[in-house]
């Protein structure tokens, strides 16, 4: 099973170091990339940190960083509707 997924892995990153340079995509986009990531970090601490929700707490992991990069400030909006929805 460890092999398998060394082995998924080791392929993917061959594919998409492919991708970047047969696209000619340079490194633009990485750090593009990681300003996204650093200021959803930044965002979600802040709406932590100054209680701008109320109680609620957002916890600053990979899938909400990700989720507030990709889909801006409505991704706090969302995380903080689940979070009422899903644990009350």
């Amino acid at each position: 099973m460890r092999t398998a997924a060394l082995a998924v892995l080791v392929i993917s990153a061959v594919l998409l170091i492919a991708i970047v340079l047969k696209k000619r995509l340079g490194w633009r986009w990485l750090g593009l990339f990681g300003s996204h990531l650093v200021l959803a970090a930044i965002g979600l601490y802040l709406v932590d940190f100054t209680r701008l929700a109320g109680d609620l707490y957002i916890p600053l992991n990979p899938a909400t960083i990700g989720t507030v990069s990709v889909l801006g400030l409505p991704g706090v909006a969302v995380l903080l509707g689940l979070k009422v929805t899903l644990f009350g």
